[in-house]
């Protein structure tokens, strides 16, 4: 397999979303991981949903909606300074453990960022690991279609200025993967959990359970 753009999504691929906990467990002892999953859940639901019922609103703001959710469903307190201050954990997730070294092993190559997130989200996170001069940023916000839905990687390609053909791309998400092999990109799923692979048919390229190794098939 070999690609002359390597795209990669950000969340749980790059950066582990469920660090926010940490800023979680400092105002809700004891409650931080299940805060996390739950805030992603709702995240990811409300995302969906925004984009099946073509009422977009940009990722930030379904990310605040999202934190509300989570917390109201737990029956926790909280006013609009706390969710500001949770949110912000968003631009300080902490990246994977090897995604530094697989980034720098790619330095030579072109990749980029494609997310759902908005760039007031994703540029603020990349500069806060010092990721800058090894990848950019393109959001989904551009068209403001949310991915899978072919429009977005369709921007993503345009962006790029590259063929289908050209493009590799690398998720955790397994949504995100049969979105983009349905698409038309070769993809690696970055299978961190080990889940089955999903019956919908759309099949990654390859599998890997962290991104190590992506520099081998790329």
């Amino acid at each position: 397999m070999s690609a002359k753009i390597i795209l990669f999504d950000a969340y749980g691929t790059l950066f582990d979303v469920y660090t926010v906990k940490e800023k979680c467990e400092e105002f809700y002892e004891g409650k931080g991981e299940s805060i996390s999953r739950l805030w992603r859940e709702k995240q990811l639901e409300y995302c969906f949903l925004s984009q099946l019922t073509q009422k977009y609103e940009p990722f930030d703001q379904l990310t605040r909606k999202g934190l509300q959710a989570a917390l109201d469903q737990m029956g926790e307190n909280y006013d609009t300074e706390r969710i500001d201050t949770l949110f912000k954990a968003y631009e300080q997730l902490q990246p994977f453990e090897e995604t530094e070294t697989v980034l720098k092993q790619l330095s030579g190559r072109k990749t980029a960022i494609f997310s759902n997130g908005t760039k007031g989200m994703l540029d603020p996170l990349i500069r806060h690991n010092g990721f800058e001069e090894l990848i950019g940023s393109i959001s989904a916000d551009g068209i403001r279609q949310y991915k899978p839905a072919p429009a977005a990687y369709s921007y993503a390609m345009e962006k790029l200025g590259a063929a289908k053909e050209d493009i590799l791309f690398v998720s955790c998400n397994q949504w995100d993967i049969a979105g983009a092999a349905s698409f038309g990109f070769k993809t690696v799923w970055i299978n961190r959990k080990e889940e089955p692979l999903s019956r919908l048919g759309f099949k990654p390229h390859k599998q890997l359970n962290s991104l190590e190794g992506l520099a081998e098939i790329g």
